[in-house]
């Protein structure tokens, strides 16, 4: 039972952190980032909504080979612990940049988040490569949205 459970309640909390994420984004895309000056590189929203749906279904899949088979110490329950720091500190930086549009601390923020993921990477990696690896393109589009966010700042300061 446990294990069908993490095949829905895992996958739940991705879904959740990626609506509230997408809820907050939405609030102020069409209106106050629409009017600030952004590097030329910047991506498409379709894009980066693309990316993010792409990030967590990876993140949700390392996750729930973390929970169905990493053995059950305090390993386990620090890197459990990390996954939900993370989900909220993704769901944070939508808050800090697009609702209250504090782009010097939404790079900081963004810093941590990258850190979260690589902690993550970390400490899944001598359990299970493919759990490490799968967070490795979230681990570089953070790097790329953090160097992003970074740049409207400059633009916009």
């Amino acid at each position: 039972m446990q294990l069908m459970l993490s095949y829905f309640v895992i996958p739940a909390i991705a879904l959740l952190t990626a609506s509230l994420g997408g809820f907050l984004t939405s609030s102020s895309v069409n209106t106050w980032y629409a009017t600030i000056a952004k590097p030329a590189w910047t991506p498409p929203g379709s894009f980066i909504g693309a990316v993010w749906t792409v990030l967590y279904i990876l993140a949700a899949a390392s996750a729930l080979i973390v929970w169905n088979t990493f053995p059950r110490n305090d390993r386990f329950w620090w890197i459990i612990g990390l996954f939900l720091v993370n989900a909220a500190l993704n769901v944070l930086w939508s808050y800090v940049f697009f609702g209250r549009h504090w782009i010097g601390t939404a790079i900081f923020e963004a810093v941590l988040l990258g850190l979260s993921v690589l902690a993550l990477m970390l400490l899944t990696w001598t359990q299970s490569k493919t759990a490490s690896l799968l967070l490795l393109p979230y681990l570089l589009w953070v790097s790329f949205a953090t160097y992003l966010t970074y740049s409207v700042w400059a633009l916009n300061k």
